[in-house]
């Protein structure tokens, strides 16, 4: 049996009495079905558990200090998780390319300097590629960190307030192609927003943001037109079981644009804050756990696959995820074997957030977004918070689960607003609050 299975007895009790003396503010409501495949919404049969404990290597031993966590554990758990969830990724490509067609031009009344960058990863100039939009402070005085927004469509249409930015691509399922990023070209998707470039400056940051499905389209069976069509070998249509659904894809696009802004004198590249929402919320995530330039990570709703406790049966579960008629492309094709059996797993939401440590971590939520189950990734945060402790930083584990609009702000934060699945206006400055404090 994998010792990695095995929790310490005090980890497994410690997290009962968790549970006994904190109490979810989620409402129970009548359950349902998605895909045919049962969904509970009722605290109460969420089901019993017990976590794998971070802390436990393989072998069985106790890590007792931060160099046994970041030389033995961290590396086992992180191959753990990438071969059975998000799969394998490759490294940054031989024939990288940076083209910077927008050097500075002043925008937003002289206030910000506007940056366009295209990001070629291979040798063509006609596919496979990225457009990346940034804003930075029109009177900063030296590099500045900058928050790398995923974002949901095309740069023009994030932005629409400013006309000089380029009209780019968006992918078109009905036409498996893509196509000009013009109003109305596709139908709204995901929990977007036209982002509010001056409200990030003025607190002296930047901003960038590139559509996620530059790298790779977010629909099944479109693999050859994204970059994990350039990987295939010949004969192959899809990637092996434990290499990159488009979840990983989209994460190594965000490296990539990190890549760029280490070239890049007015951006401070130590400096380096990530965020996305729902699947952009798991994509944030795990990019932050494979990519250790990423200073700080901003999870909101990233839900079941992220940062809730895959577990508890609650809202989506693996088996929903994974279901032929939903998400399968987005994760590794070894995924499919813990439908069902999440109990059975050696890792859950915990583990991945535990691998962003010591680095900033904050979780946002949505109080009636069952479906992500916010509680589940109040309770993964404090099962994370020892690998955050170990490191000498600051988690969640001694508090109770917090009302909606009051916010921990600890080097591990939750955030849970009054409201649906998404990011709400009033977010945003305890987005930037957190941002100010830990970069």
């Amino acid at each position: 049996m994998n010792s990695s299975l095995i929790p310490l007895l005090s980890f497994s009790a410690a997290l009962g009495f968790m549970a006994a003396s904190t109490s979810a503010q989620i409402i129970d409501t009548e359950s349902g079905s998605v895909a045919g495949i049962p969904v509970n919404y009722t605290e109460a049969k969420t089901g019993q558990y017990t976590l794998p404990d971070p802390l436990i290597l393989a072998n069985g031993e106790r890590v007792a200090d931060a160099k046994t966590w970041i030389e033995q554990r961290r590396p086992e758990l992180f191959k753990l998780i990438e071969e059975n969830q998000f799969g394998r990724v490759p490294g940054r490509p031989a024939d990288l390319s940076f083209d910077v067609f927008d050097r500075g031009t002043p925008a937003f009344e002289g206030q910000a300097l506007r940056r366009q960058v295209t990001i070629y990863f291979t040798s063509s100039r006609t596919d496979r590629f990225l457009d990346v939009l940034i804003y930075l402070p029109a009177h900063a005085t030296g590099p500045v960190p900058v928050l790398l927004e995923l974002g949901w469509t095309a740069n023009n249409l994030a932005v629409a307030s400013d006309p000089g930015v380029k009209v780019g691509c968006v992918w078109n399922a009905a036409e498996k192609k893509r196509v000009p990023a013009v109003p109305g070209s596709v139908p709204a998707r995901g929990p977007g927003r036209n982002l509010n470039v001056m409200q990030v400056l003025d607190r002296g940051l930047g901003l960038a943001v590139f559509n996620y499905t530059d790298v790779e389209p977010d629909a099944p069976g479109a693999i050859a037109e994204g970059i994990r069509g350039a990987y295939l070998k010949p004969g192959e249509t899809e990637p092996a079981a434990d290499a990159w659904g488009a979840i990983a894809a989209w994460g190594w696009g965000a490296s990539r644009v990190i890549d760029y802004f280490e070239t890049d004198p007015q951006i401070d590249a130590k400096r380096i804050a990530l965020t996305g929402a729902s699947r952009l919320g798991k994509t944030a995530l795990w990019a932050a756990a494979r990519d250790e330039r990423v200073a700080c990570v901003i999870a909101s709703v990233s839900g079941e696959g992220g940062a809730a406790l895959s577990r508890r049966d609650y809202g989506e579960t693996v088996a929903h995820l994974v279901a032929p008629t939903r998400y399968p492309y987005q994760f590794a094709g070894n995924y499919k074997k813990w439908a069902g059996r999440a109990n059975n797993a050696p890792f859950d939401g915990h583990m991945i957030i535990a691998l962003v440590a010591p680095r900033a971590v904050l979780l946002q939520t949505g109080s009636t977004d069952k479906w992500s189950d916010p509680y589940g990734e109040f309770l993964a945060a404090k099962a994370a918070t020892p690998v955050f402790e170990l490191l000498g930083k600051k988690g969640i584990e001694r508090y109770a689960q917090p009302a909606t609009g009051q916010p921990l702000m600890n080097t591990l934060g939750y955030l849970m607003h009054d409201g649906p699945h998404g990011v709400k206006p009033e977010d945003w400055p305890v987005f930037l609050d957190f941002l100010q404090k830990h970069l």
